[in-house]
């Protein structure tokens, strides 16, 4: 991540705002956001498997979480951004 980005998850951590960082590096309520950290996230995450997003994975809990505002279960961390 670039400076810029690490400084507002730090901050984020810090003040409990997790989901508000990660809707702003575009994992949104209506799917991951063109052009945005997460989809280079997404992107290279689909490259490392082969096509797709694993399930579990670090870009699969983001999105879930920022679309769901953090508000939900994080039991099922299932991923419908393949």
């Amino acid at each position: 991540m670039d400076p810029e980005t690490n400084a507002a998850v730090g901050a984020a951590v810090a003040e409990d705002k997790t989901p508000d960082v990660l809707r702003a590096a575009g994992f949104t309520s209506g799917g991951i956001e063109a052009g945005s950290t997460a989809a280079s996230m997404m992107s290279a995450s689909a490259v490392a498997n082969g096509g797709g997003v694993a399930a579990g994975s670090l870009v699969s809990v983001f999105q879930k979480t920022g679309a769901s505002g953090g508000s939900e279960d994080s039991e099922d961390t299932k991923c419908s951004c393949q």
